[in-house]
């Protein structure tokens, strides 16, 4: 049995130039960081005693013979991708709802891959998961998906990552005092808006013409080295909620979807009772949404927002991780043979036609 846990992770900016559309023509960048919330995914080899040769747990339970015949989509492409045909089982848990704008979907299939290829004996680096998963997502679900999400979730860590024209990504640690960092983090307040929505569904409303968009994408991607020249340096912090103020406007104004009224009325609450800045995380929309707010003003901005959850968070630096591994007897082989050779799966005496009629049993 092998689990792995992969963290969600929350964008600060530069989102939207992590599309493959605008970096291969211009270039793109993001400043981010993956948090101390999780995807977690347990996966064994499925005995051979079952009519069924595939179990996905998730929101659902599927019980399949085929993977062609797994509905969930993301489940069915990576086995598709890893060649995978006998016997697995596969459960699902997450730490934070899907939908929701911390990058749930890539977090799911980064964790998804890095637990299959254990499970086979193989290990990849944090730059193939990555890889992987965007391949998965981009060019066999045809997601419209930008290419952060899957280095956050692979990688983990407070990142500067770059999108060549090239398609390369290059993923550069931020190097921050730690008390800088630890002063960043305790500004930080993640509410839940209790809207969920579909990222590639909203994203694809304003991916569709972005030559139309390139002055606000030009100084989104301009605001990440404003962004770590302010992490960086000495200056008050505050400034840093004053940027994403200035691209909470910038995002609202590629698409009408980006934001709703109730979301603007939870915006101009929170700021009303303090808050600097913020942005909604992923695509807009609903989901989570951040907010930079000074120490000593978050009591009255979690009092003006009581109706939301809060979430406290802290960044993560490990990325995905397989947590645990046992040795478990291995399925896969009995099940090829019992594929190949046709065998009936183990069925109780009761279910059999005499069975049925009477085993003869007290």
């Amino acid at each position: 049995m092998i689990i792995s846990r992969t963290p969600f992770r929350i964008s600060f900016f530069g989102g939207g130039t992590d599309y493959p559309a605008w970096y291969r023509d211009h270039g793109g960048q993001v400043l981010g960081t993956a948090i101390n919330k999780y995807c977690w995914i347990t996966c064994r080899y499925l005995p051979p005693f079952f009519e069924h040769r595939f179990r996905v747990v998730y929101s659902k339970i599927e019980d399949r013979s085929a993977v062609d015949e797994i509905a969930h989509p993301a489940v069915r492409e990576v086995l598709r991708y890893l060649t995978v045909e006998h016997g697995v089982e596969i459960h699902h848990d997450g730490d934070l709802p899907a939908r929701s704008g911390i990058g749930s979907s890539s977090s799911f299939a980064v964790g998804l891959l890095h637990a299959i290829h254990a499970l086979h004996g193989e290990m990849r680096t944090r730059t193939e998961l990555a890889s992987e998963a965007i391949h998965i997502e981009q060019e066999r679900l045809k997601e419209a998906v930008g290419s952060q999400d899957q280095v956050f979730a692979a990688h983990g860590g407070f990142n500067h990552v770059e999108f060549l024209a090239n398609d390369q990504i290059v993923v550069t640690p931020l190097t921050v005092r730690p008390d800088r960092l630890n002063d960043l983090n305790a500004h930080l307040m993640l509410f839940f808006t209790g809207i969920s929505r579909t990222a590639s569904a909203v994203a694809q409303t304003y991916t569709e013409d972005l030559k139309a968009k390139k002055p606000q994408l030009k100084r989104m991607h301009g605001m990440v080295d404003d962004a770590i020249a302010l992490v960086r340096g000495t200056d008050d912090l505050a400034h840093l909620g004053e940027l994403l103020n200035e691209g909470w406007q910038l995002k609202r104004s590629l698409n009408s979807n980006v934001a709703t009224s109730y979301i603007d009325e939870l915006y101009g609450t929170a700021r009303a009772a303090g808050a600097l800045g913020g942005k909604l995380l992923g695509a807009g929309g609903g989901g989570f949404v951040l907010l930079f707010v000074k120490p000593a003003d978050q009591p009255r901005v979690k009092k003006a927002l009581s109706r939301l959850i809060h979430v406290p968070f802290r960044f993560d630096y490990s990325g995905s991780r397989i947590i645990f591994f046992d040795r478990e007897e291995d399925f896969s082989e009995q099940s090829r043979l019992r594929d190949e050779n046709d065998i009936a799966p183990f069925r109780d005496a009761d279910d059999s036609p005499a069975g049925r009629a009477g085993s003869g049993r007290s």
